[in-house]
């Protein structure tokens, strides 16, 4: 009897060795033909996390992830996501989704990657709905968003349709496993900045190492020392910088930003309409912890898609948005003109 390429990779792992280069390749096509069965997918992810998912694992299961996406074709200048893995458990209002308008209204153009809240208390997807917009959009008109608003949101079950058959045995599994990682490392617009939030500070490093590998111009991956995957107002932030093909580790604190440390319990939200509520104040000026932590989100956004010439300009260029209130019109814009569609 011939083993398929999962039944082979399940032989190796169960017995602790090495899978040999390519074979993640083959067990992820095979995966996303369908061919593999929920037990056998349930076994493998539950093997690689036993084992320890490797850069090559990874790479290799993002590049057929990225192969089989519908893809958004926009221009790559000063192109970012903000996508990062959520699951920190904290549950604070959608960070990384507000910083994505502010981005775009510094001059980035933002191709935002995201889904529906899976172990968050709400998903990108879910404050966007609230917010007005029409998620069921082609990649066609979501080209256009990028083209006419310097934003777009990528929803991910749209661009990903063939990761359906892993649905199942994760939500069984009820862990976190590979597939929480490839997430922000798959856009369908092949970002060539991001700003990616990390849940553990293990895999800081890893992703940046793979985004490397698929081929990203400069990013920066962070996960905090207070367990979030930000960059944090209570306690210092570890980050992993790709640039100029070399990536260094290192950690920042919001005080090297003019921000005070101060703690987060304001920012915990229970729905995407609490959510939305925060983003609203913060975007149209209200000085507040979640202007704060917006300012330095965005700021590395900024300056990650080339928009600043560093952070510290990067984050005044964010304050000085928020003040503004361009980034909340933005938002509103973009809504009417999904809406529209």
């Amino acid at each position: 009897m011939i083993k398929t390429p999962i039944q082979n990779a399940l032989d190796l792992l169960g017995e602790k060795q090495a899978l040999p280069s390519g074979s993640m390749t083959d067990v992820m096509n095979q995966i996303m033909d369908g061919a593999a069965t929920p037990a056998q997918i349930g076994g493998l992810l539950m093997a690689l996390k036993l084992n320890g998912e490797t850069v090559e694992h990874i790479t290799e299961a993002a590049v057929v992830m990225r192969q089989r996406a519908i893809k958004v074709d926009v221009d790559k200048t000063h192109l970012i996501d903000t996508c990062g893995t959520g699951g920190d458990g904290i549950g604070i209002f959608n960070v990384s989704t507000a910083v994505a308008f502010i981005a775009a209204a510094a001059g980035c153009r933002v191709a935002k990657h995201g889904n529906r809240s899976v172990s968050s208390t709400t998903g990108s997807a879910d404050v966007l709905e609230a917010a007005g917009l029409n998620l069921a959009l082609n990649a066609q008109q979501v080209a256009d968003c990028i083209e006419k608003f310097n934003i777009g949101f990528l929803f991910a079950p749209a661009h990903h349709g063939a990761t359906k058959f892993a649905v199942a045995p994760r939500k069984e599994l009820a862990v976190r496993t590979m597939f929480n990682l490839l997430g922000p490392l798959t856009n369908p617009a092949d970002t060539p900045f991001q700003v990616m939030g990390i849940f553990a500070k293990q895999w800081v490093r890893t992703a940046a190492e793979v985004l490397q590998k698929l081929g990203a111009k400069h990013v920066m991956v962070v996960h905090s020392q207070d367990g979030m995957d930000e960059i944090s107002l209570a306690a210092p932030t570890d980050v992993a910088e790709l640039k100029h093909g070399t990536i260094n580790t290192f950690s920042i604190k919001p005080e090297q930003y003019g921000i005070a440390q101060q703690g987060i319990e304001s920012l915990v939200v229970e729905n995407a309409h609490q959510s939305l509520h925060l983003i609203q104040q913060a975007l149209s000026g209200q000085s507040s912890p979640a202007a704060d932590i917006l300012a330095l989100n965005a700021g590395a956004a900024i300056y990650v898609a080339g928009c600043a010439i560093d952070m510290s300009q990067g984050v005044k260029m964010a304050q000085d948005i928020m003040q503004s209130g361009s980034a909340w019109q933005l938002m509103q814009d973009l809504a009417e003109y999904t809406q529209s569609l």
